[in-house]
């Protein structure tokens, strides 16, 4: 009898997008075979825990002070050309752990949800002639060249779109899989709306605007909320603050002269709940976010896309008629009070259209794909 198969998993970058989607398909894999053994590593922090914080810190403040500088490097071929010798040499220098890694655990598979392990476990292999399945999963709805090896023996795409970009650069169509992006199982599960309701402090009779800030609860958020007490329809607020306490503080006081009802939260592990009842989500266009807004049906209002891949996934999602695109903070308020008018079929079209394009089963297809290599 064949004994339980071992699944390595990594990702980069504690609490990313890149975490939660390993984290989902981890989940997945024990939910299929509960005697599958996992691990689930950040392997930037693993291979290089000194070149991780200064990568990160560097990224943090080119988005934050020259974004244009982050939209130039981002997929482009001229770039990936004159980073192709630092990037190999950092893979052969990362050699020795992931060989230690490797020996150690013996997978039967591996699994990456980020570009960076995909392309050193790919290297590896093609250097140390290992048959190890490998798998790259994209969690962004536009794939770029950084993922592309010779070595991976399955690409996850989230979409047709992104599917025909990848054979358009030379990968093999047998070796892409469009199963979308992994996210949590209970993205999956419906709700009673009332029940719900209930349990959340909130009315049932009328529309619920969500704001997302995203993990760490950044971007205009206590300006959207003054932007939209203003308008007239009547509807209610959750907002999702993360673990900025500062912003939660403020709109917790806010909450109470405020003339529409105003929920707030912290850090939450209940983001299914909140997305399921609302009419309408403004958001930063991460990849993991937007793929559980459409888990949902529930049409998006992007705010402030990063440059790179945040801005890719705003082109993805608008073309596909499931997002709007606000410039500022009077815009936003403009297209929450034109969707919400009873006389606008816009939000009903747009709820449609997520419904078709959703993939909520990705996690399962991508565990079943493991188990099964």
């Amino acid at each position: 009898m064949q004994g339980a198969k071992r699944i390595l998993l990594a990702y980069i970058t504690p609490n990313s997008g890149h975490h939660r989607a390993s984290c989902a398909i981890e989940k997945a894999l024990k939910q299929i075979s509960p005697n599958t053994q996992t691990l689930n590593i950040n392997a930037f922090g693993y291979t290089n825990p000194i070149l991780e914080k200064i990568i990160n810190r560097t990224y943090m403040t080119v988005i934050h002070n020259k974004p244009e500088v982050w939209e130039y490097l981002y997929d482009n071929p001229k770039v990936l050309k004159s980073v192709q010798g630092m990037r190999d040499a950092i893979h052969r220098f990362n050699s020795k752990k992931l060989k230690k890694l490797l020996e150690d655990f013996k997978p039967d598979a591996v699994v990456c949800t980020q570009a960076f392990p995909c392309g050193m476990v790919a290297d590896y292999k093609r250097n140390s002639n290992l048959k190890l399945p490998l798998v790259g999963v994209l969690t962004d709805h536009a794939p770029h060249a950084y993922w592309i090896f010779p070595n991976v023996d399955y690409y996850v795409m989230p979409s047709e779109v992104s599917r025909a970009r990848f054979i358009k650069n030379g990968i093999n169509p047998l070796k892409i899989k469009t199963f979308g992006v992994p996210i949590d199982l209970r993205f999956s599960k419906k709700h009673d709306k009332r029940e719900l309701c209930d349990k959340l402090g909130f009315d049932t009779k009328k529309p619920i605007v969500l704001i997302m800030g995203g993990s760490q609860g950044l971007g205009p958020v206590e300006s959207i909320v003054s932007a939209l007490e203003g308008i007239e329809i009547d509807f209610q607020l959750a907002v999702i603050c993360g673990i900025n306490t500062k912003l939660e503080n403020i709109l917790s006081k806010r909450a109470r002269k405020y003339r529409k009802r105003l929920v707030v939260f912290g850090h939450v592990d209940n983001v299914d709940e909140l997305m399921e009842i609302s009419s309408m989500v403004i958001t930063k266009p991460g990849g993991l976010t937007t793929t559980e807004a459409l888990a949902k049906d529930l049409p998006m209002i992007i705010v402030r896309p990063i440059p790179g891949q945040e801005l890719k996934n705003t082109e993805f999602l608008l073309s596909q008629g499931v997002a709007l695109r606000a410039q500022d903070r009077e815009d936003i308020a403009a297209l929450v009070k034109e969707l919400l008018l009873k006389s606008n079929n816009k939000l009903m079209e747009m709820r449609t259209r997520a419904a078709e394009l959703k993939k909520p089963n990705a996690a399962m297809d991508i565990a079943e794909l493991l188990l099964n290599m």
